[in-house]
């Protein structure tokens, strides 16, 4: 059975018309927008993230990849998802109840992931968004929200450890991700 488009703007339960075939389907304002299966080194940098922050989560905290975030007309489902302690658990996470993203760039989603993804977390008052970037090197880029969306970031590079005090305490070395 082939999909059809719906009449007015995409929503929630239209994702879920969708195959699990790798693609990311995810709405913004109303309109589809899908990124094609990502490559096993994203995934490496995935889970050494995600492993890296449950280390250091404090109990109670939820750290979980792929977790979808409802922001209004947008429907967003980052690499990884910080949940603050006693969240809802609802399939799309409210924003109240996100500490952080994380968005790991690849070829195909740079700029989804520099421009578009953080201007709709900042607008939803998701208080803190990493970006990974990598190349011949792993680069992290640590944003904190601000009056008027998130501040210019923190940059972290290398095999050295190194702390971030946000969203609870953790020490990252980016290099060691690969």
């Amino acid at each position: 059975m082939r999909w059809a488009a719906p009449e007015g703007p995409w929503t929630e339960p239209d994702l879920h018309l969708f195959p699990q075939d790798g693609h990311r389907y995810e709405i913004v304002d109303g309109s589809l927008h899908v990124t094609p299966p990502l490559d096993d080194a994203h995934e490496t940098l995935v889970q050494a993230l995600i492993a890296v922050l449950r280390a250091a989560a404090p109990e109670g905290w939820w750290v979980c990849d792929r977790l979808g975030i409802e922001l209004g007309t947008s429907n967003l489902i980052p690499d990884v998802t910080v949940l603050r302690p006693h969240s809802s658990g609802a399939i799309w996470a409210d924003p109240a109840d996100v500490a952080m993203v994380v968005e790991v760039e690849s070829a195909t989603s740079r700029s989804y992931d520099r421009l578009l993804k953080p201007a709709l977390y900042a607008a939803a008052g998701i208080p803190r968004y990493w970006r990974v970037a990598s190349g011949p090197e792993v680069v992290l880029y640590v944003y904190e929200l601000g009056p008027d969306g998130y501040l210019a970031p923190r940059t972290i590079q290398g095999a050295d450890l190194v702390k971030v005090d946000a969203p609870f305490p953790v020490r990252v070395a980016p290099d060691t991700w690969w």
